[in-house]
């Protein structure tokens, strides 16, 4: 069952080339970048870089990387914080995100909003678990409340409709809606719009 996706040569091969082509072009750019950024973020006296396991195409587990931008031992603050804030708690069970998250660092909060804390997942495209453009993955713990299907046949993505459309505004729910709309509509002109509405998101600091 492909979860209607959408068939053809650059489902099937060119995508992949994409993804190929577009990490080898920026990773003398990002590289540098990446070691910067995590070294920045070390001057807390937490590590430079974290790991999250995600769900990936077809169901497998894999670990997404960033740069940290939380204060260590974040996940098992959030519980408590959730607990005493209820109104924070209702954000949290519609959206599974805060607007105002306490837990971010001051650098954090820079690198979020210019979605450079993402630039370390080059490394999941360049292995295959994830794709320029997809949908945005999710933890294990969310699959539940994932109320589609499409997403298993995708790589999940470093960008994608979601993430450059209302990102800061739609329930963690509607996430089905854009992945299944994308799995239809798939296409090389598709991803390059994607990806140019995403270096303008980049550049008006509106990530989060």
């Amino acid at each position: 069952m492909n979860a209607g996706l959408r068939e053809g040569f650059y489902v099937r091969r060119g995508k992949r080339a994409l993804d190929l082509v577009l990490c080898l072009l920026a990773l003398p750019v990002a590289g540098p970048l990446i070691v910067l950024f995590s070294l920045l973020a070390r001057l807390d006296g937490g590590p430079g870089f974290y790991g999250q396991a995600r769900v990936g195409r077809g169901g497998r587990l894999f670990k997404c990387w960033k740069i940290r931008t939380m204060i260590v031992d974040a996940d098992a603050r959030l519980d408590d914080y959730l607990a005493s804030n209820p109104a924070a708690r209702r954000e949290w069970d519609v959206a599974q995100k805060l607007r105002h998250d306490p837990r971010v660092t001051a650098f954090g909060a820079f690198l979020r909003t210019t979605s450079l804390d993402e630039l370390p997942q080059l490394w999941n495209i360049l292995v295959g678990d994830m794709s320029f453009v997809g949908p945005r993955p999710f933890t294990p713990l969310q699959t539940d409340i994932y109320n589609g299907i499409s997403y298993y046949a995708l790589r999940p993505g470093l960008t994608g409709s979601w993430q450059v459309g209302a990102r800061n505004d739609d329930s963690f729910a509607t996430r089905a809606i854009h992945d299944s709309t994308y799995a239809r509509r798939v296409s090389l002109w598709l991803d390059l719009g994607i990806l140019m509405r995403t270096a303008r998101v980049v550049f008006e600091r509106t990530g989060r």
